[in-house]
């Protein structure tokens, strides 16, 4: 069989795989703290026919670290993250990392998110409140307090930018390399992290970005499919073509 059906066939996967993670992507335009999904691809090279035939792999996915935008709510238990920080809450098997900085009391004072899972804060232990107390205040360093009363910190935390992330939950992600705790907030430029009380951070999803690419995938599995069928019909000619005559 030609080469040129298998380099069509692996881009179709390839193009099928990308139109995935574009669907998902859009339909967590809405989520807070959503880390949108991308798709690495990688060319292999293979001998056939004595030529050097470049072959496209179905993507390796991996989770866009850009911000998402900051939306503000009052809310003194929703907050915001500014620059290149995660929170940590506690996972199955260990802390994992949101955006996500939405969060809740319970009766018994633990503050916990959205999903019920305790926030931890820099030597990730569980934070507890009081939570007859008044309202608590979050600086821009995670303080915690609460009236006069400095009771916790947030965990704010950096990940290796080679970690390897894996989305847990929907909007948490799991990180192969632990995340190192943010202690100096007086950096400033590019480094600088900061907490904001009252916000909260949306998915980093462009939803225009992600029509035209959802779009552009379409016409060019399309066009692709052409190719194949193109393919299909030389070779048909040529069995015919080289067929015993009658």
């Amino acid at each position: 069989m030609q080469s040129s059906l298998y380099v069509t066939l692996s881009a179709q996967v390839a193009l099928e795989q990308r139109l995935n993670t574009v669907a998902n992507n859009v339909a967590n335009l809405g989520t807070a703290g959503f880390r949108a999904e991308e798709v690495k691809f990688e060319t292999i090279l293979s001998q056939a026919g004595g030529r050097d035939t470049a072959f496209v792999t179905p993507g390796e996915t991996f989770l866009s670290r850009k911000a998402g935008p900051l939306n503000k709510t009052d809310s003194p238990l929703d907050v915001g993250i500014q620059g290149d920080g995660w929170l940590a809450v506690r996972g199955r098997s260990g802390p994992v990392y949101t955006r996500d900085g939405r969060m809740q009391i319970t009766a018994a004072g633990d503050l916990q998110d959205l999903n019920g899972r305790a926030v931890l804060d820099p030597g990730g232990s569980p934070i507890s409140v009081d939570p007859e107390g008044p309202p608590i205040t979050i600086g821009q360093d995670g303080i915690i307090t609460q009236g006069i009363n400095q009771i916790g910190a947030l965990g704010v935390f950096r990940l290796d930018s080679a970690a390897k992330l894996t989305r847990v939950d929907g909007d948490a992600v799991a990180s192969d390399r632990p995340g190192a705790p943010i202690l100096d907030f007086n950096q400033r430029g590019e480094t600088a992290v900061r907490v904001q009380q009252g916000f909260q951070e949306g998915a980093n999803v462009n939803p225009v970005m992600e029509m035209s690419r959802l779009i552009l995938i379409t016409r060019t599995f399309e066009g692709a499919a052409s190719a194949v069928a193109e393919t299909e019909a030389s070779l048909q000619s040529a069995i015919r073509g080289l067929g015993p005559a009658s």
